[in-house]
């Protein structure tokens, strides 16, 4: 007897929306996203889709009517709850136009809960396109099979994050002078934290001083290279995903 096919099927087009999806929902859907069904995968009524909502889970959808400019899908099943996120945030101080999509892109993929544009001395990055750096984080979830979006925080100076952290939430700084290991920082400190990672050319002494004394605040290390901004927020969510979040072995 042949095995019956997966359904859906894993070539399935997956979607973020911004209404709150529940079985029997008829959904009609136009610009950007009908082209993408439509125009790009070629769907046909009755193919399926998946969406999620960033509140409810995710959810097996259908093709009913399709048209070159829109389509209207209807919502048929939860596939999937909405899934716990890590309790992290990357504190990233802004970069260049397509290096901090970049980092809103991988930190999306890597599992961070908020993302938090910080103002340095250094800060080259006078406008940051927060639409643009949303757009990049609901792309990165739809395809790497997110159901939780990350919040993306306004842009705040450093003085004001650390004159208002939670007590409660440990602070690994990548501080380029040197600190403890990350990967046996971030085990001894398991629970919320967050990682901040300065603008290129690293924090000015006098910021580096402040930070070291929030006491919350450790100073980690990320190996014997130099790495630019965006390489070490990748590589220290990606440590403490594997030391105290979701990658970790328990």
């Amino acid at each position: 007897m042949a095995a019956t096919p997966a359904w859906p099927p894993d070539s399935t087009p997956r979607l973020f929306v911004e209404a709150p999806l529940s079985a029997g929902l008829i959904l009609p859907l136009d610009g950007g996203q009908a082209h993408y069904l439509a125009g790009v995968m070629r769907m046909k009524s009755g193919d399926p889709v998946l969406l999620f909502d960033d509140r409810t889970g995710e959810w097996l959808a259908e093709a009913r009517e399709v048209r070159k400019r829109d389509l209207v899908l209807e919502v048929m099943a939860r596939m999937r709850a909405r899934e716990p996120a890590p309790d992290l945030w990357l504190c990233a101080a802004p970069i260049k136009k397509g290096r901090v999509d970049w980092v809103a892109e991988k930190a999306c993929e890597l599992g961070v809960d908020r993302l938090v544009p910080v103002l340095t001395r250094r800060t080259i990055v006078e406008r940051l396109n927060l639409d643009r750096l949303r757009a990049h984080m609901v792309e990165a979830a739809e395809q790497c099979g997110r159901t939780a979006l990350p919040s993306l925080a306004d842009p705040v100076k450093l003085p004001a994050l650390l004159a208002d952290w939670p007590q409660g939430r440990a602070l690994f700084f990548a501080d380029e002078t040197g600190g403890v290991p990350a990967a046996a920082a971030m085990a001894a400190r398991p629970g919320p934290a967050a990682i901040l990672i300065g603008p290129e050319g690293g924090f000015a002494p006098d910021e580096r001083a402040a930070i070291r004394a929030c006491p919350p605040a450790v100073g980690i290390a990320l190996g014997p290279r130099i790495l630019r901004a965006e390489t070490a927020a990748a590589a220290a969510v990606s440590v403490w995903m594997a030391a105290a979040g979701d990658w970790a072995v328990r």
